[in-house]
């Protein structure tokens, strides 16, 4: 399915004056994240003026959205270069807002493609303080250099003033550069945070196509085969489909048109729902894997790429598993089923395998327990007070 991206127009002028904080996040699950540490930092800094490239998420935070990044968020080499011309533009028009309003701080979420090559310009152009300039540089959940591309912790330590870290064995990864790293927690274990899933094996088989247009239309009639076979094994078998987005449900909408039999058993719903229960998953690598994986939900990791794609990541990642919580515990707690070998009669073994052997259960219930424990050791500090201290702005904090 080809990704149509939404039209560029010209970002607004801050409201308020000088921004305290610029945000860039391209993903769904970025503007989540973001939004989150802004409305802690907002408890304790009310006044605080945030902009942002992101998502509604951050827009709902009070941020002025600047850009919807996370409409048009898109994945693999051949994807970026068919649309060369839009993201030079959208480089471009990023870069010319910040010389031109000089938000007093920026912090980026993830999204390294695009916001690595910001922080290169910022450095070039004297914008930046590692430039010369006076616009400090932050970046919030790191890229997976221990994955792939290595040497780029180089380039971030040349470009950043700080990193702050979601996985502890990520500030090892530094420590042959001059980057200050730490370690601040993952959302996903964060004491207000409740997981938008849970595992309840009376409830539905749950399916994740992603939050990507591109993938989910290759991914989802992948799960949807699957569930529909091992229909065939549980008659009235139900499952529920998680969307982030309006934009993904109309994707849903126009794959689940070719299965008519199936309609009635499955439900879209928004992934906003805190704790919805399911006894199964079939899902995409990403976000939503882990949060899977902390809720003790036995399933299987589907995936698939562009051809040129997927044969540009097999020569340049080298890790055994794509699912963050089977590299965590590195071993398969989810079963990988990726490019060819994602055939619908192999997940729906792994449907049944999850809804009937106990064992499934058992082994994601202490896979779950393990992850836990991992994620939440050795942090001492939030994202949002590293990210106010970044800011300057600890001294303003409201008592």
């Amino acid at each position: 399915m080809s990704e149509q991206l939404p039209a560029l127009t010209d970002f607004a002028a801050p409201i308020n004056g000088q921004p305290d904080l610029l945000i860039i996040a391209g993903e769904h699950s970025g503007d989540e994240h973001a939004a989150k540490i802004v409305a802690n930092m907002r408890l304790k800094h009310p006044d605080i003026k945030v902009a942002c490239l992101g998502g509604v998420e951050l827009e709902a935070e009070g941020a002025q959205l600047l850009y919807d990044l996370t409409a048009m968020s898109i994945v693999g080499f051949a994807e970026v270069v068919r649309h060369y011309g839009f993201f030079k533009a959208l480089f471009d028009r990023t870069l010319d807002w910040i010389e031109r309003y000089r938000p007093k701080h920026i912090c980026f979420v993830d999204y390294p493609g695009f916001n690595l090559r910001i922080a290169e310009q910022l450095l070039e152009r004297g914008l930046s303080k590692k430039g010369g300039g006076d616009i400090g540089i932050s970046y919030y959940i790191g890229p997976q250099v221990w994955a792939w591309k290595a040497k780029r912790r180089f380039k971030m330590a040349r470009t950043l003033d700080r990193l702050g870290v979601i996985f502890p064995f990520e500030v090892e990864c530094f420590a042959d550069t001059e980057l200050p790293t730490e370690f601040v927690g993952h959302p996903f274990v964060r004491d207000d945070y409740q997981l938008p899933l849970s595992y309840d094996p009376s409830a539905p088989v749950l399916l994740l196509p992603g939050s990507r247009t591109a993938a989910v239309g290759r991914i989802f009639p992948l799960l949807l085969q699957g569930f529909q076979l091992a229909q065939k094994s549980k008659p009235g078998l139900k499952a529920k489909v998680v969307y982030p987005s309006q934009r993904i449900r109309a994707v849903l909408e126009t794959v689940l048109q070719d299965y008519p039999l199936l309609q009635r058993s499955i439900e879209l719903v928004r992934n906003e729902e805190d704790g919805l229960p399911a006894s199964a998953v079939l899902m995409s690598s990403g976000t939503m894997s882990l949060a899977c994986a902390l809720s003790g939900i036995p399933g299987a990791i589907v995936y698939r790429l562009n051809p040129i794609s997927y044969w540009l990541g097999r020569i340049l990642i080298k890790i055994p598993y794509i699912g963050i919580a089977n590299l965590l515990l590195k071993r398969p707690l989810h079963p990988e089923f990726i490019q060819g070998a994602a055939k619908p009669k192999r997940l729906a073994e792994q449907i049944l395998i999850a809804l009937d052997d106990p064992r499934a259960g058992h082994a994601a219930a202490v896979g779950a327990a393990e992850l836990r424990g991992l994620l939440h050791a050795g942090s001492h500090v939030s994202a949002a007070d590293w990210l106010l201290e970044a800011c300057e702005l600890r001294s303003n904090v409201a008592k």
